[in-house]
């Protein structure tokens, strides 16, 4: 069972490093590895021409944003699962892609799995910010402002191509509108796995300020009403704020 891993990276030179080691280093065998590069001028390609070994793939271009960007690795993967690792992620051991295989391995109905994930400090990742601990898909829980850590969304390829890639017309909540429209509207068989799979430096594109956080809140309310689901705003924003004072609290 091959598994094709997507890395979106754009001046990333400080943090690429730790991602491609940290899919070098997996001990299952059969990854491919695709690098979409949106034309980076830090120095981040020179080190992606370095260790053109390591990975299957380079695209470096310009291109319409992130999701634009993974779009385009969805395009070329040619693994049974793919899944999703940022320049500035990287797994917690090396032994994460097999308990992927595993769990497809072990029940060939589910369409996807996912894990837990722990914010970490950008220049030190020892240091544990937050912890984001998921649980099992109940019907109505993205109502409820719940959502599964992206990087830690390992989907059948056979998914996207009968339900759809990522909407770019979304800057910030694709990954939250495909998840949703996958669970809730199409009701893929998923696995929850309660382990730590990712480690994601703070700082990211949705929490560096609290205009993109407002942003992509408007935005994941945009997106159930296209795909035709119903939300409380108080009962939605209520959630949240307890479920992110938890996720401090769980460190």
């Amino acid at each position: 069972m091959k598994v094709s891993i997507i890395t979106v990276a754009f001046n990333s030179f400080s943090v690429i490093n730790d991602c491609l080691a940290s899919v070098k280093l997996q001990k299952y065998s059969d990854i491919e590895h695709i690098i979409i590069d949106g034309a980076s001028t830090d120095g981040t390609l020179s080190i992606l021409e370095s260790k053109r070994h390591q990975f299957a793939s380079l695209i470096s271009e310009k291109d319409g944003g992130i999701y634009h960007a993974m779009n385009k690795g969805i395009g070329i993967a040619s693994g049974d699962i793919i899944g999703f690792l940022n320049s500035d992620d990287f797994y917690i051991n090396n032994n994460v892609i097999s308990e992927v295989v595993k769990e497809f391995k072990k029940d060939s109905s589910i369409d996807a799995c996912y894990a837990d994930l722990i914010y970490v400090g950008k220049s030190d990742t020892s240091k544990i910010i937050r912890y984001v601990k998921s649980c099992e898909f109940k019907e109505g829980l993205f109502s409820k402002g719940w959502c599964p850590p992206h990087p830690t969304f390992f989907v059948r390829r056979s998914v996207y191509e009968d339900l759809g890639n990522f909407d770019i017309n979304y800057n910030i909540a694709s990954d939250v509108e495909l998840m949703m429209r996958f669970l809730e509207v199409h009701k893929i068989k998923s696995r929850y796995v309660p382990k730590v799979w990712i480690k994601m430096r703070i700082g990211g594109t949705t929490n560096k300020s609290i205009r993109n956080i407002w942003t992509q809140n408007m935005e994941v309310f945009n997106s159930f009403k296209k795909n035709g689901l119903s939300v409380n705003p108080i009962s939605f924003f209520i959630n949240k704020l307890i479920s992110r004072f938890n996720q401090f609290l769980k460190r």
